[in-house]
């Protein structure tokens, strides 16, 4: 159970949510409480807790002189929330920079800039961060700046984790001057929210083997990204006229006493296509995520490689990419895999459709799936594992060979020792164990 989400269970997760929510009548009898904890600072709010609960202790005005010190504490309490007009920021804008892409789990940095378009200097200014969703938590303390000149900006670094894969949308960053003694803040000047996409996090694929080893495939294309001509040598044969008189093979020349010349072949990539299963009858939420992860770690280690990835398919769907060897970006595919949720069981017949377009330029096919746990009920483990043999029959039928990467809770060999398929830990994946696959 995710404790972290069952915290937020009546928070929607998303802007256009959270907006309706605002607008509910139900939200406007509490307004007032939100308001009050909203003018307050962090201190404030610790205070008034501590006060609500002197208050309870200082009802026996007879007995104690606690009241007295709830007393002080509600005026201190009182001032700051009367005087927080008086600190109101006029012709201060803010301005929001953020990546457009983080990785689960690493720090996406906010930088706030803070503009003062009037003629009055402002003094103690802290920033207002939103209210994150449930994988989101702030890191290290919200900046203050000491002086806000006439004319002049100033900048500052706001960090946060988040840990769930997919488009994020925080609401406005604020900004807003303290009101002495600390304790409340001045009505903010809101700028802008932001919008940024959680990537899984690169499993740190070192080799991958690939079935195919040689050169020279129908599915493959030269490489053209050599300087010259990316040629292998195959042999000699005997010098036929028109020949380039610079192949001529010296050595075999002498030794048989006929002319011989060097003959070569033109190299070529091999063209692989990525597969994600994400059958939810099998995944847990742990082997799902460590499966994207390592199919991000594939596909990145690939890329920098001499294959090319032409297909990701997740969840049945076939995304055309042409990833390596300065083609395209390695952002197209964590894009797509940062949208992989559990999805249905894999459908041999249909896939293998949706694949057929493209089987007579791959080489190979890097299959990524999840080992059923025991916890997983027999029947649909086994339906699991025959629809993916089906699948991996298929494709080889049709001269695309396979490689099966199974994630699981355990290390050890796979099962029933097929070459093709091999055991993935997820903790060598959470603990960015280097992998040689």
């Amino acid at each position: 159970m995710n404790l972290a989400r069952l915290n937020h269970i009546l928070i929607p997760p998303k802007k256009e949510g959270r907006d309706r929510l605002r607008r509910s009548p139900l939200l406007w009898l509490i307004r007032p409480v939100g308001w009050f904890f909203g003018a307050l600072t962090s201190e404030g709010r610790i205070l008034s807790v501590l006060t609500l609960l002197l208050g309870a202790a200082a009802m026996d005005v007879y007995g104690t002189r606690i009241y007295l010190l709830w007393s002080a504490l509600v005026g201190l309490l009182g001032a700051g929330i009367l005087s927080r007009y008086a600190y109101r920021l006029k012709n201060v804008r803010l301005e929001l920079r953020a990546p457009e892409r983080v990785s689960v789990g690493a720090p996406l940095r906010f930088t706030v800039v803070v503009h003062n378009d009037g003629a009055e200097d402002h003094a103690a200014l802290r920033v207002v961060g939103p209210f994150l969703p449930w994988d989101g938590r702030w890191l290290g303390e919200q900046p203050v700046f000491a002086h806000l000149r006439a004319g002049q900006s100033v900048s500052g670094e706001v960090r946060a984790t988040f840990v769930e894969r997919g488009d994020h949308h925080l609401d406005e960053f604020g900004v807003s001057a303290l009101v002495p003694f600390g304790l409340a803040l001045g009505p903010s000047s809101w700028g802008e929210g932001c919008r940024f996409r959680v990537v899984p996090r690169l499993a740190p694929v070192e080799r991958v083997t690939l079935p195919l080893s040689q050169c020279y495939q129908p599915g493959g294309i030269a490489q053209a990204s050599r300087i010259g001509e990316a040629m292998e040598l195959v042999g000699v044969r005997p010098y036929r006229r028109g020949d380039p008189v610079r192949d001529l093979h010296a050595l075999t020349w002498a030794r048989t006493g006929v002319p011989h010349v060097r003959e070569y072949q033109q190299e070529y990539f091999s063209r692989v296509g990525v597969i994600v299963d994400n059958d939810r009858t099998v995944s847990t939420e742990a082997g799902l995520e460590a499966a994207v992860s390592l199919a991000a770690g594939v596909v990145a280690c690939l890329s920098r490689g001499e294959a090319l990835i032409d297909v990701l398919v997740v969840d049945g769907q076939v995304h055309p990419l042409t990833l390596g060897r300065s083609l395209g970006h390695l952002d197209q595919a964590l894009d797509v895999l940062a949208g992989v949720t559990p999805g249905n069981p894999l459908d041999p017949g249909d896939l293998l459709a949706r694949l057929t377009p493209f089987l007579g330029q791959l080489s190979s096919v890097v299959l990524i799936t999840e080992a059923p746990f025991r916890a997983h009920d027999d029947r649909r483990a086994k339906a699991s594992c025959r629809a993916r043999q089906l699948l991996v029959r298929a494709l080889e039928d049709r001269g695309v060979t396979c490689r099966v990467l199974r994630v699981t809770k355990r290390k050890g060999p796979a099962a029933q020792g097929d070459p093709r398929e091999q055991l993935v830990s997820i903790a060598a994946i959470r603990g960015a164990e280097p992998l040689s696959l």
